[in-house]
């Protein structure tokens, strides 16, 4: 569960954000992860569990999931998980998936590639590491599960060029947008989604030690959050010129406006 950024706004006095009437949403990248699941499964067989850290505030997010198709859905959710950096955050996740290996095989876990408020896209290969999985980044698409095999084989999109990855299951992977285009959830699926119990699991289930969740768990900090100050829009005048003559204006108010560097031709 991610705040709309669009109308996210920043407290000018405390550097916080503002939350009082902002709708929170489903991450968008993690929307392409849970159609992904669903994909595969459609595809392969087997169980797709979501799995969300957040307030209690976050079960409509798993509903959500739940009316587009999505089997099972679990809260994890408890006091001493507030304040958590992406390391912390990572630490919990792995120890809900380990946990829920404890009662079905886990042979994938699909994650978005960051989310919109953090944007670090840290917490999914944190996840993978502390769970031991194979990690595949920047999925675009998933060309083969087998599991038979035991493996899996994606496509990542890299900056101008595409690779294609093997890696053997149990595994991670992040997906981006391109990946697919989410479906939308039938009047059957909503209709079952909200009788669905969502369990919450607490640290009582995953029996963290407190010095390592949280802000006890977190090496980092938001020093300070702030809006970007507003530039006063500026007409440039003069521009009837000759075409070098309007450029070299041009240039000029952009060097003043020290949104490039001086120039170091004549």
């Amino acid at each position: 569960m991610v705040p709309d950024t669009t109308l996210v706004k920043v407290d000018p006095v405390t550097n916080t954000l503002v939350r009082e009437g902002i709708p929170f949403i489903t991450n968008p990248f993690d929307d392409h992860a849970v159609e992904e699941a669903l994909s595969l499964r459609d595809r392969y067989g087997g169980h797709v569990t979501v799995i969300s850290m957040g307030p209690l505030p976050a079960v409509p997010v798993i509903r959500r999931a739940m009316a587009r198709g999505a089997d099972a859905g679990i809260l994890v959710s408890d006091r001493l998980f507030g304040g958590s950096d992406t390391l912390a955050t990572s630490r919990i996740l792995a120890a809900a998936v380990k946990r829920l290996s404890e009662e079905q095989a886990v042979d994938l876990v699909v994650c978005g590639k960051q989310t919109i408020d953090g944007d670090t896209g840290q917490v999914g290969p944190g996840m993978a590491t502390r769970l031991g999985y194979a990690q595949v980044s920047l999925v675009e698409r998933v060309l083969e599960v087998a599991p038979g095999e035991g493996v899996i084989r994606a496509r990542v999109k890299l900056d101008d060029q595409y690779e294609v990855v093997e890696a053997r299951m149990p595994a991670l992977i992040t997906v981006v947008r391109e990946i697919n285009r989410p479906r939308y959830p039938a009047v059957a699926g909503r209709l079952r989604a909200e009788e669905e119990q969502i369990p919450v699991w607490n640290n009582e289930v995953l029996k963290l030690a407190p010095g390592s969740i949280g802000l006890k768990g977190s090496p980092t900090w938001v020093r300070r959050i702030f809006a970007p100050e507003r530039r006063v829009a500026e007409r440039v005048e003069g521009l009837g010129e000759r075409r070098r003559d309007a450029v070299a204006r041009i240039v000029e108010k952009l060097e003043a406006w020290k949104i490039i560097g001086p120039s170091t031709e004549g």
